[in-house]
């Protein structure tokens, strides 16, 4: 029977899913963020499918976010995304550290994936965690640098007030790059990867994942190891095919 356990790892509240005969097992580990303004509980149908294939999911919830939430405004969560995705990226190592002295990680068999925001934690998390062994992006952004200057561009289309200064602009940016899988291709080590957007997407830029996908699949020796899964038409939601075909997918590599 597939249990889902509310648990904390160094204050990060997770859910965690697993077959409940294995769960003092060590297990093939499979860590998903979920998006912007989303929670740990919308990512349960893939956790269940996972821990029906024998592995030990687990849904943190970002800061601001599900048992993490303050009292924000929308405009104040939104000039909050950057800092949501740096504490995610400390997380997942606090995470993994926990797991680690419980050895519940079977054989370094350890994967990151995320929605959306998510996706682009998961991309920056390649740059940083030689650790990571596959991972799955589902609508997310490989380009940092390019996604947080057309978040501000659209500020400017509109109208509004910058809400940072120039420097505090050139600062974000400088920092970004340190984490921008785009411009640190190497840092992919022919690891284990799975894009998936759908090319109407009108938040994240299809093409910042298709082409980063067009760039580096020249240094994979193993095909399966990469794939990009483009659903035509599809908005900025992920679909049930999309969602099967990713845990097909991790089935195989990790």
């Amino acid at each position: 029977m597939i249990g889902i356990q509310r648990q904390t790892f160094k204050n990060v509240p997770v859910l965690t899913v697993v077959d409940q005969s294995k769960q003092e097992e060590p297990l093939p580990v499979f860590i998903y963020f979920h998006g912007f303004t989303s929670a740990k509980e919308h990512n349960l149908a893939q956790s269940y499918l996972l821990a029906q294939k024998g592995y030990r999911v687990i849904l943190p919830d970002s800061a601001y976010h599900g048992e993490r939430e303050e009292d924000l405004t929308k405009d104040e969560l939104n000039l909050k995304f950057w800092d949501i995705v740096y504490q995610n990226l400390k997380d997942l190592q606090d995470i993994k550290d926990e797991l680690d002295r419980a050895s519940l990680i079977q054989d370094r068999r350890i994967g990151v994936g995320g929605t959306s925001m998510g996706g682009i934690t998961t991309c920056a998390a390649l740059t940083m965690y030689p650790w990571i062994q596959a991972s799955t992006v589902m609508m997310g952004s490989p380009k940092p640098v390019e996604f947080a200057k057309r978040l501000l561009n659209g500020i400017e289309e509109a109208g509004m007030e910058m809400p940072v200064s120039d420097e505090e602009l050139e600062s974000l940016l400088a920092s970004l790059e340190e984490i921008d899988l785009s411009k640190q291709k190497e840092k992919l080590y022919s690891r284990p990867i799975f894009f998936w957007h759908g090319d109407a997407d009108p938040v994240v830029p299809f093409e910042h994942s298709y082409d980063f996908y067009n760039e580096v699949i020249g240094d994979y020796k193993n095909p399966e190891n990469i794939r990009f899964l483009r659903e035509v038409g599809r908005d900025h939601k992920v679909s049930r095919f999309a969602v099967l075909e990713m845990v097909n997918w991790l089935e195989l590599v990790l």
